[in-house]
Order: C-alpha cells, then structure tokens, then sequence
C-alpha cells in the first residue's frame, strides 16, 4: 500500500494554484511571438465547446457602392463572416513526490521547498514544450501538437487545410512566401527579397510587426547591416529578446542554440523558428486561446496515487491552441536551401 501524508496532496495542488499566474506569464514571456500577443492583448481565453472558433472575415460587402438622391440602395444579405475552427490541444507536466521524500521532508515548509524546485522544473520543460509548438505543423505526438507557425503560415499553403479551410479552394486563405532555396540568399540579395515579401503582405495600415527568425537568417540579414547604424526596440529588450528592424517591423532571433536539433525528452520539435526561416507576421490577426481554466494549473486537486509505488503525483495542466484570423496577412521567408 502506498504511503500518503495525508496534508501532501493539498500542498501539491496549492502549490501550484499559488504559481498559476507567474508560470502562465513565464511561458508566454519565453517565446518573442506570444509575449507580443500578451502585450497587444491577443490572449483571449475561451471557456468552452467542442472547437476553439476564430471569427474572421473573409469578404468584402457587396452591398457598398455609389450612389446619387433618391437612388434606391441595395439591402441584400451579405455572408462576409465565417470562422475558423481548430482543435484544443493539451499538455501536462506531472509533479511527482514520493513516499520517501515525503518522510524527508515531513515539515511543511521543507516540502514547499522541495516542490518549489520541482515547480521550476515542470515550469521550464512547459515553457520549452509550448515555445516548440508554436513553430510546430502540429504533427507530433500524433496530432496532440498545437497548431504552430509551421501550420499557420507553410511553405506551401494549398497542401493541407488549416483550421478547417482549405487554401487550395479559398485564396483568401493563403500565406505570402518567399521560397529562396533554388539558389543562396546572401547579404547582398536577402534585403530586396525580404521588400517582394513584405509588400505582398501590406493592406493599408496592416503590415507585419514581427519578424522571428532563426539564427541562419539572422546572420545573413545582420551582415546585410553593417554599414548601417542599427536600433533594437525597447521594449523587446526588456522582454529580453535581440531585435533589430525591417521597415518599422521587429527582426528577433527567436532560437539560436541548437534550433531545430534541440529535442527534450518528451518534446518534440524545434524551440525556436526552423533553420533557415523567418516569419513576417502580422500579430494583430494572431491570438494564443489558452482554456479559462486550464491555463497552467494543477489538474485535480485530489490525490493521486501510484497503485504499485510508493508516489503521489500532481499534474501542471494546459490546453488551447495558437490560432490566425487572418492568413493572408502573414509570410514566410525560407531559405534552407543554402
């Protein structure tokens, strides 16, 4: 039979309700894209339903026109709102004390102690699980993935339906890209080809704001710079991000060690933009939708045993998903054929 203090599992659970918002702004402050969405207010909690929905618009109203005196104005129903759906996804990060530790640590300021190391823990491995998903196609683990970057803005977006529409069907649907691997972008190219992208993405006053790249990109751009005096943005830096500018957009190296090759155990995927790759993106038609209640908090309150050893167990819990209400206005450079 396994051994529970009877006072561990309440600890547990408090423990982690405790640091439910810091590990949740901890996470969203380790990644340049959704620590832009936290400042622009594009997390948007939802609170239910079998789907997240993304309401978008995806025409214009074909009642609009000219018109003289008494010239009769067209009233007709126009179906210019839709919504893309996505699925929620979920993580978890177990927190485990065994029966053992629990001996050892019998005082409960000792075992706040203990669990605040392990806290930190499960806090990092959930920033890095999440920060991966967001560059992710949403693939791995069988699908459990969110719905990253990889799958919002592709390097081909007729291949695979993204958040129920088919881009192959809707053009409305389809990202800018910039598909540079038939020959080397170097310093000299890389500026001008970065200006084709950027104003295919431009409508007006929406144009990209966020440029997160990989460091092969970065260095090439960053070299294209060099005669010319360079300015970081503020207040990226004090979110503790490198940037530098395109047009009035923020350049951030988003994932420089070992991007692409980094693989925790349990996580799959690269934990910053993939090799070779920079985002143009227009933020203000992204949105991270983590669940109300599922947002970085400990799963159960009540204890969980292990039937054949002597361990309890609490769970971090996420679920939600990265979603665009407007893919269009987004781009992606790719240059992995250098």
């Amino acid at each position: 039979m396994a051994f529970a203090n009877a006072n561990v599992s309440d600890i547990i659970a408090t423990t982690i309700q405790s640091r439910t918002k810091k590990i949740a702004d901890n996470v969203t402050a380790n990644n340049a894209l959704l620590s832009r969405l936290s400042t622009k207010g594009k997390i948007k909690p939802f609170s239910g339903g079998y789907q997240i929905m993304q309401e978008l618009s995806f025409a214009e109203n074909s009642n609009a026109g000219w018109y003289s005196g008494y010239d009769l104005l067209p009233v007709g129903v126009a179906d210019v709102i839709s919504a893309a759906t996505y699925n929620i996804k979920q993580a978890a990060v177990p927190v485990i004390i065994s029966g053992l530790e629990q001996l050892q640590n019998s005082g409960k300021e000792a075992m706040i102690d203990l669990l605040e190391s392990r806290l930190s823990v499960a806090e990092s491995t959930m920033k890095n699980l999440i920060s991966g998903g967001v560059y992710s196609d949403g693939t791995a683990a069988g699908g459990k993935q969110i719905d990253g970057l990889d799958a919002a803005v592709p390097v081909d977006p007729t291949a695979t339906p993204y958040g129920g529409i088919d881009g192959a069907t809707y053009e409305f649907w389809r990202n800018g890209v910039s598909d540079n691997t038939a020959a080397a972008v170097t310093a000299d190219t890389i500026q001008g080809l970065m200006n084709l992208l950027w104003s295919q993405l431009v409508r007006g006053t929406d144009r990209p704001d966020l440029l997160p790249c990989d460091s092969v990109f970065w260095n090439v751009y960053v070299s294209s710079l060099q005669s010319q005096q360079r300015f970081s943005n503020t207040n990226d830096g004090d979110a503790g991000f490198t940037s530098i500018k395109f047009m009035d957009a923020d350049v951030v190296l988003d994932g420089g060690i070992q991007t692409g090759t980094f693989t925790p155990t349990g996580v799959t995927g690269a934990n910053g933009s993939p090799a070779g790759t920079c985002f143009f993106l227009n933020t203000d038609y992204l949105h991270y939708r983590p669940h109300r209640d599922r947002n970085m908090v400990p799963l159960s309150p009540n204890r969980r045993y292990a039937t054949n050893q002597d361990a309890e167990v609490q769970i971090l819990a996420w679920a939600g998903n990265l979603t665009t209400s407007g893919r269009m206005f987004q781009g992606r450079f790719d240059m992995n054929g250098v």
